[in-house]
């Protein structure tokens, strides 16, 4: 855990609680740790990223999830950002990446299209240009399959107020590729 960092307790199930405690150790050491998004950290810090287990077993459910997830974060004004984290459905990263598209669908069907949008992490993510085990894909691996869902206007303000934000996709490919996956295995404590 990040130091300063607390989160609160909330009456989970434990499988739910070892997920979430999973993905916030990830975005501490990985994401925000290694500076890879720079918005990441003050979400984090405020407690505005909302983590949000789904139990679907099937991608219709899935999408049901994503709806009611996606009301929840327009109904409230505390939550920034919300980690949508679905561990029993959509583990092929094939099938994964064809469910983005319904899930923007989604979004348009909602008429949220331009106000909310949806980053994607999954454990075998795998960018277009590189090999399975290129290091520079662990900038999108994740401990479980999930929808990132974040607020258009906020991220326009970050990238606004981030100086050379351009770059950070550079910057991230050459970060990671420099480390190397060993390195990376690591400091998620998967040696």
């Amino acid at each position: 855990m990040l130091p300063g960092f607390t989160y609160e307790t909330h009456p989970l199930i434990p499988e739910h609680q070892k997920i979430i405690a999973e993905t916030r150790h990830w975005l501490e050491t990985i994401v925000v740790g290694l500076n890879l998004c720079p918005f990441a950290r003050g979400e984090l810090v405020s407690k505005r990223m909302q983590f949000t287990v789904s139990d679907a077993p099937s991608q219709e459910q899935l999408l049901m999830d994503l709806q009611l997830s996606l009301l929840a974060l327009a109904d409230n004004a505390a939550i920034e950002t919300t980690l949508l984290i679905h561990p029993n459905v959509l583990q092929d990263f094939d099938e994964y990446n064809q469910f983005l598209d319904i899930a923007d669908a989604l979004l348009c069907d909602m008429e949220m299209e331009g106000v909310y949008q949806i980053a994607s992490f999954h454990p075998d993510y795998q960018f277009a240009d590189t090999a399975v085990g290129d290091a520079r894909n662990y900038s999108n691996k994740s401990p479980y399959p999930m929808l990132h869902l974040l607020s258009e206007e906020s991220l326009e303000k970050a990238i606004a107020t981030t100086p050379d934000s351009a770059l950070i996709p550079e910057h991230n490919k050459a970060l990671l590729n420099n480390m190397g996956v060993k390195k990376l295995k690591e400091i998620l404590g998967k040696t």
